[in-house]
């Protein structure tokens, strides 16, 4: 399964769960309808996309890559900002957008996509990720991981 690493981006990752999860909800599980369920999926969408937006906007910060396909191409750590307190602000963002589309959906079925989406970016794309930085950053990367949470 190594040969999935690192090859399909995270985007497009999220837009096929994102797909799945409405086949879901409009197909095969019927979703309800909650009252509010527009107002939860417009403030998580809008949180997710400050995560990814803050995260990116480090990235941008310290000049070095976001191409995901290539974490080997990082030129710095970063450490400040948003990755103080998670290690992927941007896949973290990604996935509570797919948390705001499941509850837009109405779906409670809906919300298997971001499990999904999450054990998929975990294997195929941090654990590379990580140890592309490993290799790089070596201690000061070691030193981090051991502050700051993956995810949350």
């Amino acid at each position: 399964m190594s040969s999935l690493e690192l090859k399909i981006r995270p985007p497009v990752v999220a837009l096929l769960v994102a797909l799945a999860m409405w086949g879901t909800a409009r197909w095969v599980l019927p979703a309800g309808d909650f009252p509010s369920r527009v107002t939860v999926a417009l403030a998580l969408a809008a949180l997710g996309i400050a995560l990814s937006v803050s995260g990116a906007a480090a990235f941008q910060k310290a000049r070095t890559t976001k191409d995901p396909t290539k974490p080997q191409a990082a030129s710095s750590l970063v450490v400040g900002g948003i990755y103080r307190f998670t290690r992927n602000p941007m896949y973290l963002g990604v996935s509570v957008v797919l948390v705001a589309w499941a509850a837009f959906l109405g779906s409670a079925w809906a919300l298997l996509g971001p499990a999904a989406f999450v054990a998929y970016v975990s294997r195929f794309q941090i654990a590379p990720e990580e140890r592309a930085l490993a290799a790089l950053f070596g201690s000061e990367y070691s030193s981090y991981k051991a502050r700051v949470r993956r995810w949350l």
